[in-house]
C-alpha cells in the first residue's frame, strides 16, 4: 500500500515496471507521442524527469497493463473486492456474518480522517503556468489535466461524506481562458458535480471545487469507479489504498493531504467559456462547446511533486485498463442491478459507449409457440436506461441456449446473433434520444438514436465465408471484402448529404435485389475504405459503430414497415465519414520523427522496440 505517488513509483521501478526518461522532453505533443508508442509496445510506466518549461516531474502509463495495475493494488485488492460484493449483495453479510466481518472492518477503517495540522501539498503556492502543460494532439485546444480528481460537496449537506469525487477533464490553457486565473471543466449536468452545481445555483452561491492531481494511485482509480449506492468515492479511495483518506480545509476548500497538486476555485452560475477541442477516447476530437469555467483561487504543490497524466485516443489505450479494473472489482454488480442479465460488455474497440454486447435470460419462451426474444427485450430496456450504459447507440443481445457464449469473443458473439436474428422482427429503434456527448455521429450534441439487435431461437441461416457474387462488381461499389462470417464491407463513393443518400441507397438496394436474395449475408457495411475496415475486427468495430447514427445510417434491402415496425431482408450500415462528424486523431509526423531520439541504443527508452 502506498501513502504517496512517489512511493508507488519507487516500488514499480524496483520491480521492473517503470523507466526514467532523463532527456528533456517537450510537453507539447512529445510526451504524449512517447506515451502512446510505449503503451502500444506493452511497455513500462514512464517517469519524465526533465519536462521542458516546468520544474515538476511527470509520470504516465501507470495503469498501462492490467498486470501492472493489479501489482499496484496487490495488497488491498481482495479487501476492496469483498466490500463491493457485500454492497452489491447485503443479504450475503446476513447469511455469513462471521465470514464477512473482516470486510466490514475494512470498510470502517477506510473512513476519511480530517487533519488540523499543515498538509504537505500546501507547502508551496504555484501558478497554473508552472505545471507540466501537456498537450496530447495537434488540434487540442490547449493543455489538459487528464487524470484529475474533481472534488465538490453537496451545498445542502456540506461535508466530505456527502461529496463527489469524479474524473472530468480540465483545460488549463488556450481558448479564452485567462492564464493562471481560469480553467475549464468538462462535465454533464447529470453527473455528481453537476447536481452539486445545480443546488448551488438555486441557493445563489458559487460552487467551491478542488481539483486533486496525484497522490496514491487508489485515489485516481476511485474518481472513475461506478460505486454501489451509498458508497463514497472518498471511502473507497481509503479502502483501496489501505490508508484512510486524509484531508484538511484551507480557505473553505477541501484539500487532499496526500495529493501532489491541488487547484482550488469556484464555479459561478451561468458562467461558461468554450472548451476543447480535445482528442478523445472514441478516436476523434471532441469539438469546442461551452462548459463551466472555474475561477482559480489557489494552486498548491507538495515538495518534489509528480504530475500524473494519460493520453486518450482510439482504443485500446491506458483507460482500457481502467475499464478492466472496474469490471473485475465490481464483479456481478450489473447482475444485481438488472435481474436476468448474465453479461454486459461495453466494447472497448468501438470506443466503449457506442456499442454494447449483452447476454440475458429468456425464460418466457416455454409459454410461446415460437422461440423469439421476449424477456431479453425487457432486459434491453433496463440496460439502455442504466447509468453510463444509457449512452450506447448499438445493443446486440441474445441468450444462451444450445451452447455457451461470451460477449468478450466479438466474432463468435456476433456470429451467434447473425445466425439467429429475424430481420423482419428483431430490430428495435429508439429515435430522438441521448447518446454520448463525445460522439458526433448523431444529430447534435448528446443527441442521436439507439437500436437493439435481439436474437434468440434456432439457427436460421448459414453465414457466408466469402463475399457473395451478388455483392461483387456493383457499379460505384467496389472492393467488396469479407470482414467476418455474414458481414461484408463495400467501398462506396464519398458521403454527400442525407437527401442524396436516400436515393443512393434505393439504387444500391435495387441493384443488389436484381441479382437475387443473399440470406447468407445479413449485414453489409458501406465505408470509405473497405481494405481498412476489413483488415482487423477492431477496425470494423471502431469505424462502423463510431461513424453511424442508427436512425439515419441504417438501411435495408427490401425494407418495409408493418405496424410501425421496420423490417428488411439484409441490413446496410452506412459507416462512411460524414461532414458533421469530428475529425479523427492523426499524430504529427514531425513529432513522431523527433521522439525517435529516445528509442535509439543508449537512450532512456532504447530497450523498447
Amino acid at each position: 500500500m502506498y501513502g504517496t505517488l512517489e512511493e508507488c513509483i519507487i516500488d514499480l521501478e524496483k520491480n521492473g515496471h517503470l523507466v526514467r526518461i532523463t532527456e528533456e522532453v517537450d510537453p507539447y505533443l512529445e510526451m504524449a507521442a512517447i506515451h502512446l508508442k510505449v503503451y502500444e509496445a506493452g511497455g513500462p510506466a514512464l517517469l519524465f524527469e526533465n519536462v521542458k518549461g516546468s520544474k515538476f516531474r511527470a509520470v504516465s502509463n501507470l495503469f498501462g497493463t492490467i498486470e501492472r495495475s493489479k501489482f499496484i493494488f496487490r495488497s488491498t485488492w481482495q479487501a476492496a473486492e469483498n466490500v463491493i460484493a457485500l454492497r452489491n449483495d447485503p443479504v450475503k453479510a446476513l447469511k455469513h456474518p462471521f465470514k464477512n466481518m473482516e470486510s466490514g472492518f475494512a470498510a470502517l477503517k477506510a473512513l476519511p480522517i480530517k487533519k488540523s495540522v499543515s498538509t504537505p501539498v500546501a507547502a508551496q503556492e504555484i501558478n497554473i503556468s508552472d505545471l507540466p502543460l501537456i498537450q496530447s494532439w495537434p488540434m487540442d485546444g490547449g493543455a489538459f489535466v487528464t487524470l484529475p480528481q474533481i472534488y465538490s460537496e453537496d451545498p445542502d449537506k456540506p461535508g466530505i461524506m456527502n461529496s463527489n469525487l469524479g474524473m472530468y477533464r480540465v483545460q488549463l490553457t488556450g481558448n479564452d481562458y485567462e492564464m493562471n486565473k481560469e480553467i475549464g471543466l468538462h462535465y454533464q449536468i447529470h453527473r455528481g458535480i453537476g447536481v452539486h452545481q445545480d443546488k448551488a445555483n438555486k441557493l445563489g452561491q458559487p460552487l467551491k471545487v478542488s481539483c486533486f492531481v496525484g497522490g496514491p494511485p487508489a485515489h485516481t482509480l476511485s474518481a472513475v469507479m461506478p460505486l454501489p449506492e451509498g458508497m463514497s468515492e472518498i471511502t473507497f479511495a481509503g479502502l483501496l489504498s489501505g490508508r484512510r483518506f486524509q484531508y484538511s480545509y484551507i480557505d473553505g476548500y477541501c484539500i487532499s493531504n496526500d495529493a501532489d497538486f491541488v487547484i482550488t476555485g469556484e464555479i459561478h452560475a451561468g458562467e461558461t467559456k468554450p472548451e476543447g477541442p480535445f482528442g478523445d477516447h472514441l478516436g476523434y476530437y471532441s469539438l469546442t462547446h461551452p462548459f463551466p469555467v472555474m475561477k482559480v483561487k489557489k494552486v498548491y504543490a507538495k515538495p518534489n511533486a509528480i504530475w500524473p497524466f494519460t493520453v486518450v485516443g482510439r482504443p485500446p489505450q491506458e483507460d482500457t485498463s481502467f475499464g478492466q479494473l472496474i469490471h473485475e472489482l465490481t464483479g456481478d454488480a450489473i447482475k444485481q442491478e438488472i435481474p436476468g442479465v448474465k453479461e454486459v460488455h461495453a466494447v472497448d474497440a468501438a470506443g466503449v459507449h457506442p456499442l454494447l454486447f449483452a447476454i440475458g435470460s429468456e425464460r418466457y419462451t416455454p409459454y410461446q409457440k415460437v422461440k423469439q426474444p421476449t424477456e431479453m427485450l425487457t432486459i434491453a430496456n433496463r440496460i439502455l436506461g442504466t447509468g453510463q450504459l444509457s449512452l450506447a447507440k448499438y445493443l446486440f443481445i441474445t441468450a444462451e441456449e444450445d451452447r455457451p457464449i461470451t460477449t468478450h469473443d466479438e466474432v463468435d458473439f456476433m456470429t451467434y446473433i447473425l445466425e439467429r436474428i429475424d430481420l423482419h422482427r428483431d430490430i428495435h429503434f429508439y429515435t430522438n434520444t441521448t447518446i454520448d456527448t463525445l460522439d458526433y455521429s448523431g444529430t447534435g450534441l448528446n443527441s442521436g438514436s439507439k437500436v437493439v439487435f435481439a436474437a434468440y431461437g434456432d439457427q436460421k441461416r448459414e453465414l457466408c465465408k466469402e463475399v457473395p457474387d451478388e455483392l461483387k462488381e456493383l457499379r460505384e461499389y467496389g472492393n467488396a471484402r469479407l470482414i467476418m462470417p455474414g458481414v461484408v464491407a463495400m467501398q462506396a463513393p464519398a458521403f454527400t448529404d442525407y437527401t442524396s443518400v436516400q436515393k443512393e441507397m434505393k439504387g444500391l438496394a435495387d441493384a443488389i435485389q436484381a441479382r437475387g436474395p443473399i440470406p447468407s449475408c445479413p449485414l453489409i457495411i458501406l465505408c470509405d475504405d473497405s481494405s481498412f475496415l476489413s483488415a482487423t475486427i477492431h477496425n470494423f468495430l471502431w469505424a462502423t459503430f463510431t461513424r453511424s447514427n442508427p436512425s439515419h445510417d441504417i438501411y435495408g434491402l427490401n425494407s418495409y414497415y408493418e405496424n410501425k415496425h421496420w423490417a428488411c431482408d439484409n441490413v446496410i450500415i452506412d459507416a462512411r465519414v460524414k461532414p458533421h462528424q469530428a475529425p479523427p486523431l492523426i499524430p504529427d509526423p514531425t513529432v513522431e520523427k523527433n521522439i525517435e531520439r529516445l528509442f535509439v541504443k543508449g537512450a532512456s527508452l532504447g530497450a523498447i522496440s
